[in-house]
């Protein structure tokens, strides 16, 4: 099998596709690490087994986790966040050459980051640091069949107070790794919103494995690597101890890691750019037309270096999110809506490019390029659509009128 050098063989002279030269040292040494892991553990070979049977990798989370990159996303002794400019390469990186399990570390540095602020001292014991060392995943359970962008009003799901206990019902979709994850943070209606629609919603920490649980897994084009689910609850009793942080407060507890799972979702798919970049580009230095290689063409090489440039534009823009969150600046919502446009767009645009430079190939699912294909479109509509982030851009960034 071809893999469009994924392990590094056979650059062409003057090589720069992977060259990130915005790190400190500290993301320099994350990077080196989880390269390491990815050329050990990960090949293009068995990425692209696991995809073909729609297999989670256990084993290399299992990898993630002993060398404590799953652990970045918050420190289970002090509840205290990871540097987001640390996960950004984690998940850069991932991109590039899992992607699937890329998108299983953001839902886990979302869930790390919402235990570790509103979890109790036995939560935080019994699932945190699990979590944290690769021994346990979780589920994220927010949308419904007819709320994505508007589920606070749309939100169907309810848990009523019953006893010392809550009923929940209701139903969730498109619930990354809910088939094989331990517990899911659901949240749920539990009384009508006083000021806003997002009050009245509460955060649990769900069993998976609890009576009235089931989970269907959902045939999905892309990230085949991670189940995306369909999660119903027939009256499931569940104790007060499964609250996560205030009742009726959920919803305003998990705004702030929202807008740092757009940030992690723009660095996934700045990786998908990437990686597809670096398959279009090997393989155009590679194959021979004509008597030369097709990426002394012009026209073909014209649409890699437009990859290239917009691999480098989502960069910055990702560089400077991250940055404003680190700082704790008040921008940066804005920046990482900006961030993941342009991630987003880079992705499916280079991929695309990426197939028609590599025709029948691409096409081909031996080569890794088709799924970077698919698993781009992802980033078009989640964690929320590029045309809503575009509303929100246009309000807070140019003063425009509010257009929805």
């Amino acid at each position: 099998m071809q893999s469009g050098m994924a392990g590094g063989q056979d650059r062409p002279a003057g090589w720069k596709v992977d060259v990130v030269g915005t790190d400190s040292p500290d993301q320099a040494e994350i990077r080196e690490l989880i390269r390491s892991i990815l050329a050990d553990h990960a090949p293009d070979e068995r990425v692209t087994r696991l995809d073909e049977s729609e297999a989670f990798d256990e084993e290399f989370y299992g990898h993630l986790g002993a060398a404590g990159l799953i652990g970045l996303g918050a420190d289970p002794a002090t509840g205290e966040d990871a540097d987001p400019r640390h996960e950004i390469v984690v998940l850069e990186e991932l991109g590039a050459g899992h992607t699937s399990m890329a998108v299983c570390l953001v839902v886990q540095y979302m869930a790390l980051r919402l235990l570790s602020h509103y979890g109790d001292d036995e939560q935080r014991k019994r699932v945190l640091a699990p979590l944290a060392e690769g021994r346990e995943r979780l589920a994220f359970a927010l949308s419904e069949e007819d709320g994505g962008t508007d589920i606070a009003r749309a939100m169907r799901t309810k848990a009523v107070q019953d006893g010392s206990g809550w009923v929940l019902s209701g139903r969730k979709t498109w619930i990354s790794g809910a088939a094989t994850s331990g517990h899911a943070i659901v949240l749920a209606r539990t009384a009508e919103g006083a000021r806003s629609a997002i009050d009245g919603i509460t955060m649990f920490l769900v069993p998976l494995d609890a009576d009235g649980i089931s989970v269907r897994v959902l045939d999905t084009a892309g990230i085949h690597g991670l189940d995306t689910c369909e999660v119903t609850f027939d009256d499931v009793r569940l104790d007060e101890s499964t609250v996560l942080g205030e009742v009726g407060a959920g919803f305003r507890q998990v705004i702030g890691t929202l807008n740092g799972e757009r940030l992690n979702a723009a660095a996934v798919a700045l990786g998908i750019a990437r990686g597809a970049l670096r398959s279009a580009v090997a393989y155009a230095s590679q194959r021979q037309a004509f008597g030369r290689s097709i990426g002394a063409f012009q026209a073909l090489q014209h649409s890699l270096v437009d990859g290239a440039v917009r691999v480098e534009s989502a960069r910055g823009l990702l560089t400077r999110a991250a940055d404003a969150a680190s700082a704790g600046d008040g921008q940066f919502d804005t920046f990482s809506a900006m961030a993941k446009i342009a991630a987003a767009d880079a992705a499916t645009d280079i991929t695309d490019a990426g197939m028609r430079v590599m025709g029948g190939a691409g096409y081909s699912r031996e080569y890794p390029m088709q799924r970077y294909f698919r698993d781009a479109r992802l980033y078009t509509f989640a964690p929320l659509t590029n045309e809503m982030l575009r509303n929100f851009v246009g309000e807070r960034w140019l003063g425009l009128p509010r257009s929805y």
